[in-house]
């Protein structure tokens, strides 16, 4: 999927490095450990598809690519710590390793270098949606720690969350690329509203993932949700669809301490097929993503990106 951009991706990874090496011996050690969560690079690849979709890839493609890989580490690395995650792409989670409070600090030391990063650019269209767009992560992390517990929550209130948490970012890294590459205004909310849709999907096919997938192919500790009280669109589906009596028992068991609760939820989950329901859903997502491209010329960036609704929702990692 990266052959288009192989170079450009490349140029990102040299601005991402050059700007979070330090002289420091221990930030060092920890910005190295962070390229073991290194992934598909999905954002940087969003933003430079995207660009090249429309037309020329420019420097500033390549900081901002640089820019966003910064700020989802960040949420990755903070994320871990409110999930009491041990494991991210096999390894061991920096909290886990140095502690939580390193890895706070750690979050905020990519965030800071983000926003610096950004201003580089020259123009402040950059730094405004960048900063509107993280804002909207850090409300959508905000909204699911405050919602945390409440087992009555909504689909409304789920999709809220995650528009905030993943969707906001992807939306944001598509809104550049295109900006940037000169697209028209029409074009650059086509991509934006892409990006978005992509990033629903994804979120809905992670949430799955946590309840039915295995840590050996995720690579990342599973079962975080349902311990910690956190509504994801199967569950939502499930109290939605059994009998009152039913929903009220499952709610005192998911909101009691242990790790019995997927084997008790299982029998309910396929009674009610919420996990092909949400499945589909994020089908649903992924197809009216791809439906947002149709203004774009043919070629093979706008192939990759029709390629990523399906695997968006495919994957097992």
């Amino acid at each position: 999927m990266v052959a288009p951009i192989a170079r450009d991706l490349e140029a990102v990874e040299r601005v991402y490095t050059e700007t979070l090496a330090s002289a420091k011996p221990h930030l060092n050690r920890l910005i190295e450990h962070l390229n073991h969560y290194k992934g598909k690079r999905l954002r940087p690849m969003l933003l430079l598809l995207s660009a090249r979709a429309c037309g020329p890839v420019v420097k500033a493609h390549h900081i901002l690519g640089a820019v966003v890989e910064m700020i989802h580490t960040a949420t990755l690395v903070h994320d871990d710590v409110l999930d009491e995650a041990g494991t991210r792409r096999h390894v061991r989670t920096v909290n886990a390793g140095w502690g939580n409070k390193t890895s706070i600090l750690l979050g905020d030391y990519l965030f800071t270098h983000a926003f610096h990063l950004t201003s580089t650019t020259g123009d402040a269209r950059a730094c405004e949606l960048i900063g509107e767009a993280t804002n909207r992560v850090c409300e959508g992390e905000l909204r699911q720690t405050y919602e945390s517990g409440n087992l009555n929550l909504t689909e409304e209130d789920y999709f809220d969350i995650i528009d905030g948490k993943t969707a906001a970012l992807t939306a944001c890294c598509c809104r550049l690329g295109a900006m940037y590459a000169g697209a028209d205004a029409a074009t650059i909310e086509d991509l934006a509203e892409y990006g978005r849709l992509l990033g629903r999907a994804f979120q809905v096919a992670d949430d799955l993932l946590d309840l039915a997938g295995t840590e050996a192919k995720a690579g990342k500790t599973l079962g975080t949700d349902l311990e910690q009280r956190k509504m994801t669109l199967p569950l939502i589906r499930v109290l939605d669809s059994v009998p009152a009596a039913e929903a009220e028992q499952l709610r005192t068991m998911l909101a009691a301490t242990g790790n019995h609760k997927l084997e008790q939820l299982r029998p309910a989950l396929e009674q009610t097929q919420a996990l092909s329901y949400a499945r589909r859903r994020a089908e649903e997502f992924a197809k009216a993503a791809a439906a947002r491209l149709e203004r774009l010329s043919p070629s093979t960036c706008k192939d990759v990106l029709l390629a990523l609704t399906k695997w968006s929702v495919s994957r097992e990692s």
